[in-house]
């Protein structure tokens, strides 16, 4: 098992229901993989650096967990198809 930090960037016109359940919609997709969830800490809107998708500001949420390594393929897998997520990225932890 290693440790595992992902941050996702959500569309900011989302309302806080929606904004919520994609949250919880990741958070349960690590636990029912065999994943554990260690911090869930949602930064909130914020200005990006550069525009995407025509967007100026997203939702920063960020995620650290342990799992084994094919976790997070299915991850960013599921994050990359998910039409709500701008950007995403997943890191492993230095021990």
């Amino acid at each position: 098992m290693r440790n595992y930090e992902t941050l996702y960037v959500l569309r900011p016109d989302l309302d806080e229901e929606a904004t919520a359940e994609q949250v919880k919609r990741v958070t349960d997709l690590v636990t029912g993989l065999g994943g554990e969830v260690q911090e869930v800490s949602p930064w909130g809107k914020r200005r990006m650096a550069y525009e995407i998708q025509g967007l100026r500001e997203g939702y920063y949420v960020l995620m650290k967990f342990v799992s084994d390594t094919e976790l997070p393929k299915e991850l960013e897998r599921v994050l990359r198809i998910s039409e709500p997520v701008i950007r995403y990225i997943v890191v492993r932890e230095d021990e």
